[in-house]
């Protein structure tokens, strides 16, 4: 696909990191799979605009939910997805708080 000189672009930041639609219409581009392949994203930037701290970040994800998870084996959503308050900016893609539960002991 080529861009014509002097076009106007519009990145559109929640749709980058979403998989392919498939053409027999299978799989879910815009759902949390977690067996998903690694892919390139742009959370952290790209090219010469890439993060210096990204490995850090990565790194401090990984240790706090593998710690989480593993003192906290009962947590789970408290509330339905469906009502979930979502961030409606194009540029920040989250929601507003995420009530969960947990059972100690």
């Amino acid at each position: 696909m080529s861009i014509p000189r002097g076009s106007l672009v519009a990145v559109a930041l929640g749709s980058a990191g979403h998989d392919a639609p498939q053409t027999d219409g299978g799989g879910a581009p815009a759902g949390l799979d977690v067996a998903r392949p690694a892919a390139r994203h742009l959370a952290f930037g790209h090219g010469v605009h890439y993060c210096l701290g990204a490995p850090l970040a990565r790194l401090e994800a990984a240790v706090a939910l593998r710690t989480l998870l593993a003192r906290v084996p009962e947590l789970d959503l408290a509330v339905p997805v469906d009502s979930l308050d979502w961030i409606g900016s194009g540029i920040i893609r989250g929601v507003r708080s995420l009530p969960v539960r947990y059972r100690v002991g």
